[in-house]
Parts: C-alpha cells; sequence; structure tokens
C-alpha cells in the first residue's frame, strides 16, 4: 500500500467536486495540538497523582497507559467474578475502582485543558480552522471520538459559518403575539433543533454535552463565565458530561444505544456517503463499532455509499498496521503522512 501525503488527498478532492469527504478525528488531533496535554501518559500522570489506594494499586498492576485497555481489564475481572461466585465485597471494590476511574478520566481531561479559547494561538487556531472547511466546504461532515473542547473551541473562534452542531433554543413563554425580546424567555441550549441540517457530530461525547434525562444540554460561553468554568462547575454539582470510554466496541456500542444524541450520531456516521478521511485515529482493538460503521456505511446502495476511505498514519508502524486493518474494511482504503496534513500550522 503506497504511502500518499496529504497533497494528493487534496487534489483527490479537488478532482472529485460531486463527492462529499468526510472527516473523523480521533485523538490524534489533540495530541497534535499538544501532547503534553491530551497524551495517554498526561492523563495517566494526573491520575496517578491523585493517590487514591485502589486507583494506584490498578495502574501499578496493569502496565499500561492505555486506559481504555485498563478499564477493559476490570470488566473481565468484574464479569469472572460474577461467573465463579467471588466475594461479593471484592467485586464492588472493582466495580467502583472502574467508576472511579472513569469519572478520574474526565476530571484529568478538564483539569489539564487549556482555561479558555484564547488559550490556543491564533495562528494555530486558523491553521485548523482551514483544514477543517476543507471538508465542510464539500458538503462532507465533521465526525470526533474526542471529549475535549479544541474542536468546538476552533469552529466557534473562527466563525466557521456553515458547521452546525444540531442544537438550538426554544422560546419557552411563546403566546402566538408579538413579544418585546425583553419579554421572550428562551431555553438552554439543547440538542435536536437543528439536527437535520447537523454536520458536526461528537460519536462519543464531549464535554459540553450533559443529558439531563429530558433533553440534551449544551452547555455554552456567557457574559461572565468561561465554558470550561461552567463545566467544572456542573461536574462539582455530580452532573457528568456525555462521555463514552469503557470496554471494547460492542461495549462501547451499548452505551452510544442508551443516549439519543449518541445513537443520532453514530447512525448519521453510518450513513456517510462519498469518502472518509481520519486524522489521529488509530483503528485500535477497541474500535469494532468504528470499523462496523464504516462497513455499513460502505454497503449502501450505489450511488449513495462510501467508496473510500483515507487513513492518516505517523509511523511505518502505524501503516502496518493499516494495512492488517484494511482487510476489515469493505472499501477502498488508502494511507496518508497525517505529519503533511499540518493541522496545527506548526
Amino acid at each position: 500500500m503506497d504511502l500518499l501525503n496529504f497533497n494528493n488527498v487534496l487534489n483527490s478532492i479537488r478532482n472529485s467536486p460531486k463527492r462529499s469527504f468526510h472527516l473523523l478525528l480521533g485523538n490524534g488531533f489533540s495530541i497534535a495540538y499538544d501532547p503534553g496535554i491530551f497524551s495517554y501518559n498526561a492523563l495517566h500522570d494526573f491520575v496517578s497523582k491523585l493517590k487514591d489506594k485502589d486507583l494506584s494499586k490498578i495502574l501499578e498492576v496493569i502496565e499500561t497507559r492505555n486506559f481504555e485497555v485498563i478499564m477493559q481489564f476490570l470488566d473481565h475481572f468484574s464479569a469472572l467474578f460474577r461467573a465463579f461466585d467471588g466475594d461479593p465485597k471484592l467485586k464492588k471494590r472493582i466495580d467502583t475502582a472502574s467508576k472511579k476511574l472513569k469519572t478520574s478520566l474526565l476530571d484529568a481531561v478538564r483539569a489539564l485543558h487549556p482555561e479558555h479559547v484564547f488559550k490556543v494561538p491564533k495562528k494555530q487556531s486558523t491553521a485548523c480552522a482551514n483544514f477543517l472547511s476543507i471538508f465542510l466546504n464539500t458538503g462532507g461532515n465533521l465526525f470526533s471520538t474526542n471529549y475535549d473542547l479544541l474542536l468546538y473551541w476552533v469552529l466557534m473562534r473562527n466563525k466557521v459559518l456553515n458547521h452546525v452542531d444540531g442544537c438550538g433554543r426554544e422560546l419557552e413563554n411563546d403566546t402566538g403575539e408579538y413579544m418585546e425580546s425583553e419579554e421572550q424567555e428562551w431555553s438552554e441550549l439543547m440538542w435536536g433543533k437543528h439536527r437535520d441540517e447537523q454536520n458536526v457530530f461528537y460519536l462519543h461525547g464531549a464535554l459540553p454535552f450533559f443529558d439531563s434525562g429530558i433533553a440534551v444540554i449544551k452547555e455554552q460561553y456567557d457574559n461572565y463565565n468561561y465554558l470550561l468554568s461552567k463545566i467544572s462547575a456542573r461536574m462539582e454539582k455530580g452532573e457528568y458530561p456525555i462521555f463514552v470510554t469503557a470496554g471494547n466496541g460492542e461495549q462501547k456500542l451499548k452505551h452510544i444505544k442508551h443516549n439519543p444524541y449518541l445513537t443520532y450520531c453514530y447512525d448519521c456516521f453510518c450513513k456517510a456517503k462519498g469518502s472518509l478521511v481520519t486524522f489521529g485515529f488509530s483503528f485500535g482493538p477497541y474500535d469494532e463499532h468504528i470499523i462496523d460503521a464504516i462497513n455499513r456505511a460502505a454497503k449502501q446502495k450505489k450511488p449513495d455509499r462510501l467508496w473510500s476511505i483515507y487513513i492518516g498514519v505517523y509511523s511505518d508502524e502505524d501503516k502496518n498496521h493499516i494495512e492488517q486493518v484494511a482487510e476489515k474494511i469493505n472499501c477502498k482504503v488508502h494511507v496518508f503522512d497525517a505529519k503533511t496534513a499540518n493541522i496545527w500550522g506548526k
């Protein structure tokens, strides 16, 4: 499989003006911005410093910094304990540690995150916005499996006007008659009002999205608080963002199917047509649900199907891995050198 550079991908986009090109972002998107904040090493170090006895023991015994692997170990161990009628107290302790690890991971993302949008240098933010606009301008969608605010910040700061995340407000005191603006009472920002035009999808949730049990609420800036401060205030009250982390692809999909926002995003991904470009997405052993979605998109009736995928890689090892993954994907697979995309303009 030949290794392309990003200019080859751009040429494919230019030579196919009637085709939509979608973008799938993984953790490598955020790591490319700042590995000191968004890598597994940074998250691992944060959790280690919490000095929680059970979490420290888990991190010591399971010698990996990949939190998905750690949580998979805990899920398997809990299932085996249940199957062999193990000590209920110990099982409860393991389950509690697993839940604590998930919330600690989210706390780590929040704590390590840049404080506000203007902490991202203008040059880098603009470069990233230009990269994202390439796909939106083809009529494509942006899909992300990241939880952080980087994608949201870049789109908002650079006023990428043709992006729609599906959220809007409802007039709560609508009487059907004319009303002065100062008398109007609007709802919180809720997902769903503009979902038919939606082209930005957070497949695993993200920090600004909260499930109230009645609606999916999107936290936002106001004149008094930065967005991250408002998210932190909710978390301190025991409210946690929509957030998929645990388990293998099957378990992640189960989590997705229990939330209307995540279900809608995943279903839209399954209906992608044209071509897909991925950046920073590793296609690891816990991403079967993503591969399944790609294959569902590829099996749609012609011509409205997914025809090809361009996967960004960083190393020969990555390329070799994708060549093996390609055998599971039911459309044409290309690989390109992710570094040549230079999405953050460094």
